[in-house]
């Protein structure tokens, strides 16, 4: 291979793109059944896979606990370097829920080497290191593959003191829910792969998909600060399902209220949508109250699977004020409240 071969699109090489790669929610939950087997948990391990929390917890001490995760996934765009710094911002997140700090992290690379130049692929990995090293966590190493489909990733790792790791476990009820970016990155990278997608939107996606999600830690050091995670592939109502069912709480979400990008709910409303947003809804259809008259795009929104989406917070109703400023002092000043927790069975009604 040579620099000189003309290379097709990323996107092109692979079957989806971004967080819409994830498996079937349903298929996961097979796959995970009964792991891990109880008894084999290490008591320092305060957070595994049982509540599908967005990363790993490990107590290292009274004062420090380590957070650890990994994401990646193929491109969900065709520019290199631009994939490079949305798969590793997507990466990061899950440090950032879980209110850690990143310190470092390692590359996970696989690309069709016969079929993307080196320079591409170099370009990918500088996109990566440049998110990295803005958050404080430079890339220390990692694993590369020849694969068949391209794809890029991180493992991530965090330090946060023990007393503000914030879960998916952790919701009450009267919290009211914050969610701190708009919906619509499934249906902007559909529309992209259409040909669809105008400059202002690809702009737009660009600018929300590498937004790290730097309001974690801060958040997290608020006591009115409840549970955290983040919107990502399973879509809005696929999170909040498992903050309900981790928490053992109901939600009710205000459709009015959702922050959309503008462009995206158009392009919804033309018939563009990812083709994981119906099996995100086939996954939660029997959690989630919707109300009649919801139109198809509406609904296709609350599931349409985010790509480095926002932080979902459940916070005491005392503390919202405080938790929209934060969110907007890191850049974030399209967060808002979307609903509230209540108690009862877990499900979600949506308004």
């Amino acid at each position: 291979m040579t620099d000189a071969l003309s290379p097709p699109r990323l996107t092109s090489l692979a079957r989806g793109g971004g967080c819409g790669c994830k498996l079937d929610p349903a298929v996961l939950d097979g796959l995970l059944a009964g792991s891990p087997a109880a008894g084999l948990v290490p008591a320092n391990l305060v957070v595994d896979a049982a509540t599908r929390d967005d990363a790993a917890v490990w107590i290292i001490n009274a004062e420090t606990a380590l957070v650890a995760t990994t994401d990646f996934f193929a491109p969900v765009v065709d520019d290199p370097f631009e994939f490079g710094r949305i798969a590793a911002t997507n990466a990061l997140s899950d440090v950032y829920a879980m209110g850690a700090s990143p310190i470092f992290c390692l590359a996970l690379l696989g690309m069709p080497v016969d079929q993307i130049p080196a320079d591409q692929i170099r370009r990918i990995l500088e996109g990566g290191k440049s998110v990295a090293e803005n958050a404080g966590a430079p890339i220390a190493g990692g694993h590369s593959i020849d694969s068949a489909e391209p794809f890029y990733g991180l493992v991530a790792l965090g330090l946060a003191h023990p007393d503000r790791i914030r879960t998916n476990a952790m919701a009450k009820p009267g919290d009211i829910l914050v969610l701190g970016k708009p919906l619509g990155i499934g249906v902007y990278s559909a529309a992209m792969k259409r040909e669809m997608l105008c400059d202002s939107d690809y702009k737009e996606m660009i600018a929300s998909t590498t937004r790290l999600n730097t309001p974690g830690p801060d958040l997290a050091a608020l006591d009115g600060v409840r549970a955290i995670t983040d919107v990502t592939g399973f879509g809005l109502l696929g999170h909040l399902k498992e903050i309900c069912a981790a928490s053992g709480v109901s939600a009710e979400i205000d459709a009015r209220n959702l922050p959309v990008f503008d462009g995206a709910r158009k392009l919804a409303e033309k018939g563009v949508k990812t083709g994981a947003s119906g099996r995100n809804w086939k996954a939660v259809s029997g959690f989630v109250t919707l109300p009649d008259g919801l139109s198809d795009p509406d609904r296709d929104l609350l599931t349409d699977p985010q790509t480095s989406g926002g932080l979902l917070v459940s916070v005491r109703p005392d503390a919202v004020d405080v938790v929209l400023e934060i969110f907007n002092r890191h850049g974030h000043d399209q967060a808002c409240a979307i609903g509230t927790v209540a108690s009862g069975t877990p499900g979600i009604a949506v308004r």
